[in-house]
């Protein structure tokens, strides 16, 4: 099966998301890995490449279409109106720079809903500085969601490389603690089982999905004690979930959900607050994680960290992530080309 190539959006230029699309392309195996471009700018990304030291030529395309035949040779670059001049310095975020950052995703949406690439795979953004001029989105999730015709997205994060895999469901994402327990609705957790037992199925090829859905409280509430929220909110959830046909458990305490035992019991947790997904993903694979956009009309995948700002300028910055979210994307989208 022949697929179109992945394209890659800029992220954030002040951060490393162009040194770790420099290095993917470094790390391809011709014939194996995915191949893929990246919209961004010819220009910053030879700067980029010279000054951290990286042997990576970069060569502008005019379409989509002619990526795959450069990739071996050379990384490709689509240059949009935005991404031509960008001026940027690492480490150092800029608002000016906002325009190329949001046009580049635009222009990746419209290349994967026209099937003109086979995937999107995003780099990191910094929102402050597109919420500067007018972003009104939290982040890619609800942005995504947002282009594709009002769609309510579901956000995993997965990691394939442990033995049993972790995949995470955040219920709330981008939300202050503080505001977690009040936004929590049943509504909320059933559309997010759903969505995930779907995908299991299409996008990872999980003939029947298992699904754990994490207590929000301590000891899950220890029968009102600590917290009625499992009795209103999230048992009644899991029991609508589960009249559905799908496999799902909980709520169970979050602290006995992610050692290799309890993962070998489920394919993928809900979980009722960012953290509480984060935290034991990247303690378990801080550099191979996964953000996976579940629920769009299209694939796409993004590395499962930051724009690093800190370490920008060092060319110091793990590819790992980058690596894994370009293989799942190319699996992803061979698997729904497949069933078509």
């Amino acid at each position: 099966m022949t697929l179109a190539p992945i394209a890659v959006t800029m992220g954030e230029p002040a951060g490393i998301g162009g040194e770790t699309t420099l290095k993917a392309w470094l790390d391809r195996h011709q014939g194996q890995g995915p191949a893929f471009f990246v919209i961004d700018g010819v220009a910053r990304l030879s700067r980029l490449a010279k000054t951290l030291g990286l042997e990576v030529p970069v060569e502008r395309i005019g379409t989509a279409a002619e990526a795959a035949a450069i990739f071996p040779r050379a990384l490709p670059v689509l240059e949009i109106a935005q991404t031509q001049s960008v001026d940027f310095q690492l480490g150092v975020p800029n608002s000016l720079t906002a325009k190329a950052v949001i046009g580049s995703i635009d222009r990746a949406v419209e290349l994967v809903r026209t099937n003109q690439a086979c995937a999107m795979v995003t780099n990191p953004i910094q929102k402050s500085a597109l919420q500067d001029v007018g972003f009104a989105f939290p982040g890619h999730t609800e942005y995504l969601g947002h282009l594709a015709g009002g769609t309510h997205a579901v956000m995993m994060l997965a990691a394939e490389r442990p033995v049993p895999p972790l995949r995470v469901v955040p219920v709330t994402v981008h939300l202050p603690l503080s505001r977690v327990a009040s936004s929590l609705t049943t509504a909320a957790i059933v559309h997010a089982g759903r969505t995930t037992a779907y995908a299991l199925k299409t996008d990872f090829g999980i003939a029947a999905p298992r699904l754990a859905v994490a207590a929000l409280n301590p000891h899950a509430g220890e029968n009102g004690k600590m917290g009625d929220d499992e009795t209103r909110i999230i048992a009644p959830a899991v029991a609508q979930l589960r009249a559905g046909g799908i496999d799902v458990t909980g709520p169970a305490p979050a602290d006995t959900l992610f050692h290799a035992q309890a993962r070998a019991t489920y394919d993928a947790v809900l979980c009722m607050y960012h953290d509480q997904a984060l935290v034991p993903l990247k303690t378990i694979d801080f550099v191979g994680g996964v953000n996976v956009t579940l629920g769009l009309p299209f694939v796409r995948t993004s590395p499962d960290h930051g724009t690093a700002l800190d370490i920008a300028a060092k060319a110091v910055a793990d590819a790992t992530s980058m690596m894994a979210a370009l293989n799942l994307a190319w699996r992803i989208a061979s698997r729904r080309a497949a069933a078509r």
